[in-house]
């Protein structure tokens, strides 16, 4: 068995269709990897920690924020 995992990402218009659009780009991105043989598992959701800069002083400290990105994964 082989695993697949791809970053999905949506690009929106906020003043068209939201779901319909998210819906849109999940399903080409899906049949694009079932065309080449791949099937669609889930979805997952993966939380990423950024560290923060402590900066000299205090002086351009940053605080640390988190990244949150979707992952589909596909099995062949």
């Amino acid at each position: 068995m082989n695993y697949k995992v791809v970053p999905f990402s949506t690009y929106i218009n906020h003043k068209s269709g939201f779901s319909k659009h998210v819906a849109l780009q999940l399903e080409q991105l899906i049949n694009m990897y079932a065309a080449q043989g791949w099937k669609y598992l889930q979805m997952e959701t993966v939380t990423n920690l950024v560290e923060g800069k402590k900066g000299f002083l205090g002086i351009g400290a940053k605080s640390g924020y988190s990244i949150i990105c979707n992952m589909l994964v596909f099995i062949k």
